[in-house]
C-alpha cells in the first residue's frame, strides 16, 4: 500500500550565536517515521442497488420544472452574476440579501440574516405542518478570481457551447451556487403545484465557507434548539461524472489552517525592514530561516510528516467502510483523475485502493502559498525582514485541529524554531455519517432511480463544518444532488444546464426532478 520509509532528517539551520540551541548547526534526532497502513480484512463490496429505487412519481411538478426551465436557468444566472468572494468581502451583503429575499419570495415566512462575528449566516424557516423536519446547509460564498485566466468573465455567467453540451461558466457555477439554485427551484415547482412542500423546511447558510467556516458555529448557536429537532441535514451539490457515473459522499476530512512566520529578531536577521542583499555575508535570512522550518516538518520528499505523533488517534476503516471503499475502487479510475487534475503520479506511485485510503485516512500537511520581500520585474537585491506562508492540514476522523497545532508547536520549539510564529486562521475536525441511516437510504433510492453505477465514499479528502450536524447536533448529514461541474477554486469553472448528445450527467431539468423525488423520499424515510 504505502512505502514504508525510515526517514533520517538533519537540517543546517540558519542560526546566529543567539540561536536558542546555541549552536549554529543543529541535528533533528533520528527520526524513524512511517504513514500508517490500513490492511482491509474483506474484499466484499457495498452494493447500493440493496435500496430499492424511489418510485414516486409527480408527473405535474416535473412538467412544471420544464415548463419553467428557461425561468430557472435565469435565476440561476443572477446568482452566478453576484459576485460573493468572502476573502475579499466582494458583494458579500448583497449576495446575503439575495438569498434572504429569495427564501422570502418562495414563501418562507421566517427568514433573516444572522450576525456573527464575520460574514452573516442566512436564516430560513419554512413551515409546512408537516411530520418531518428537512435542514439544509448552503453556503453563498465563492473563491476569489484571476479573470485574465477565464476564457468568459467569472461573473457574466453566460451561456456558453462546450464538448459536454450547453454549460454555464462562472465562479460558483459547481462550488455551489448553481447545484443551490436548483435545489431551490425545485422548492418553487413544488410549492407552485401543491401549495406547499412535504417536509419542514430549515435553511442555514453562511458566507465564510471558502474561509474555512471560522463563525458557522455562531449560527448554529443561534437555532441551535430548533436545529436539533430536524430529521436529517441536506447539502445540494453536484455529484455525478460525465458518464452519468455518480459518487455519493457520506463526510468529509478535518482542517487545520494556519500561517506560519520568521521574523528577524534575538536569534539574527533584519528586525524591522529589509537590508542591502550584500549583507547576506554576515546576517541571517528570516526568509531561508522559515524554509528550513517548514521543510523539517516533513520527510525529504515532503510526504511524510515527522512531527510526533502526527499519526496518532486516526480512526482506521471499520467494516462499513471497508466496503463503501471497495465499490469505489472498483469504478475508480486512477489515470484519468490524473489526468484531469494534470498529474503524471500519486505519490510513491501508488494507485488503486492503497492510494484512495492513504488520502481517506492519513493526515496531510501542504504549503498554500508563501511570500517575501521583492517579487516584481527586474532585480531588488534586498534581505528581507520577514516570510510568511499559509499551511493546511487535512485531518481524517479522530484528530483535532487544535491538538495538531500544539504539536507543530512543541516540534518547532524542541528543534531550534522557538521564534517561529504560528497564527492559527480556521480549523474544525472531521464528520461522518452512516450509509445504514434512514436519511441515507433515501437518497440512494433516487440516486439509484436515475443513475447507474453509483458509488458510496464513506468520505471525501475536501473538509467542510458538517461536524456541526453530526457531533455537535446528532444528525445525518448527507452532500447530494445530481449533474457535473468542475473547475472548483479554478479559471473557467462550469456547471452543465443541457447534456450534449452521449453525455449521461444530469442536466439542470433531471437534476430539479431529482431534488423533488429526495424531498418527498426524506419525507417518508424513517429516521435510524
Amino acid at each position: 500500500m504505502l512505502m514504508k520509509a525510515v526517514v533520517m532528517v538533519s537540517f543546517l539551520a540558519l542560526t546566529s550565536s543567539l540561536n536558542p540551541l546555541g549552536a549554529d548547526e543543529q541535528t533533528v534526532p533520528k527520526s524513524q517515521v512511517e504513514r500508517p497502513t490500513y490492511p482491509f480484512d474483506t474484499e466484499e463490496m457495498y452494493d447500493p442497488a440493496v435500496v430499492p429505487a424511489y418510485a414516486g412519481d409527480h408527473a405535474k411538478i416535473y412538467a412544471h420544472i420544464d415548463g419553467a426551465i428557461e425561468d430557472h436557468t435565469k435565476a440561476l444566472q443572477r446568482w452566478l452574476r453576484q459576485p460573493s468572494i468572502s476573502a475579499q468581502n466582494k458583494g458579500i451583503m448583497d449576495m446575503a440579501e439575495m438569498l434572504r429575499g429569495d427564501l422570502e419570495g418562495m414563501g418562507f415566512k421566517e427568514t433573516t440574516l444572522v450576525p456573527t462575528d464575520g460574514h452573516p449566516g442566512v436564516w430560513g424557516y419554512y413551515d409546512a405542518g408537516a411530520e418531518k423536519t428537512l435542514l439544509i446547509y448552503m453556503m453563498y460564498d465563492v473563491q476569489p478570481v484571476n479573470e485574465e485566466d477565464w476564457q468568459s468573465p467569472p461573473f457574466e455567467a453566460n451561456l456558453i457551447d462546450h464538448k459536454l453540451g450547453k454549460v454555464v461558466m462562472a465562479r460558483g457555477a459547481m462550488n455551489q451556487k448553481g447545484p443551490e439554485r436548483a435545489f431551490l427551484n425545485a422548492l418553487q415547482s413544488i410549492i407552485a403545484v401543491n401549495g406547499t412542500l412535504p417536509v419542514n423546511l430549515m435553511i442555514a447558510a453562511e458566507g465564510e465557507e471558502e474561509l474555512g467556516s471560522p463563525h458557522y458555529p455562531q449560527i448554529v448557536d443561534a437555532y441551535e434548539d430548533r436545529m436539533k429537532m430536524a430529521d436529517g441535514v441536506l447539502f445540494p451539490m453536484s455529484s455525478q461524472g460525465p458518464d452519468g457515473n455518480s459518487s455519493m459522499i457520506l463526510g468529509v476530512k478535518g482542517i487545520l489552517y494556519f500561517e506560519i512566520e520568521a521574523r528577524g529578531g534575538d536569534w539574527g536577521g533584519p528586525r524591522k525592514a529589509e537590508i542591502h542583499g550584500s549583507y547576506k555575508g554576515i546576517v541571517d535570512s528570516p526568509t531561508l530561516r522559515l524554509i528550513k522550518a517548514i521543510s523539517s516538518l516533513t520527510s525529504k520528499d515532503g510526504n511524510t510528516i515527522l512531527v510526533p505523533g502526527y499519526y496518532d488517534n486516526i480512526q482506521a476503516p471499520t467494516h462499513e467502510e471497508q466496503l463503501l471503499l471497495n465499490k469505489v475502487v472498483s469504478v475508480r479510475n486512477d489515470a484519468e483523475i490524473q489526468k484531469s487534475f494534470g498529474v503524471s503520479r500519486w505519490i510513491d506511485g501508488q494507485t488503486g485502493r492503497d492510494a484512495l485510503v492513504d488520502l481517506m485516512y492519513n493526515p496531510t500537511l501542504n504549503v498554500d502559498g508563501m511570500w517575501s520581500g521583492y517579487t516584481g520585474p527586474g532585480v531588488k537585491t534586498i534581505l528581507p525582514h520577514m516570510a510568511t506562508a499559509k499551511m493546511d492540514s487535512r485531518l481524517p476522523l479522530g484528530q483535532n485541529p487544535d491538538d495538531m497545532l500544539a504539536k507543530i508547536r512543541a516540534y518547532l520549539d524542541a528543534n531550534g524554531f522557538g521564534d517561529i510564529v504560528l497564527r492559527k486562521l480556521s480549523g474544525y475536525p472531521a464528520a461522518q455519517t452512516s450509509v445504514s441511516t434512514g436519511l441515507s437510504e433515501a437518497v440512494i433510492s433516487v440516486y439509484n432511480k436515475y443513475t447507474e453505477g453509483l458509488s458510496v465514499n464513506p468520505r471525501v479528502a475536501g473538509s467542510a463544518p458538517f461536524y456541526q450536524f453530526t457531533d455537535r447536533l446528532g444528525l445525518p448529514m448527507i452532500p447530494a444532488g445530481l449533474g457535473y461541474g468542475r473547475g472548483a477554486h479554478a479559471p473557467n469553472e462550469i456547471f452543465l444546464i443541457t447534456p450534449g448528445e452521449g453525455v449521461k450527467a444530469a442536466g439542470l431539468a433531471d437534476i430539479e426532478k431529482s431534488y423533488v423525488d429526495m424531498i418527498f423520499a426524506v419525507a417518508k424515510a424513517g429516521r435510524k
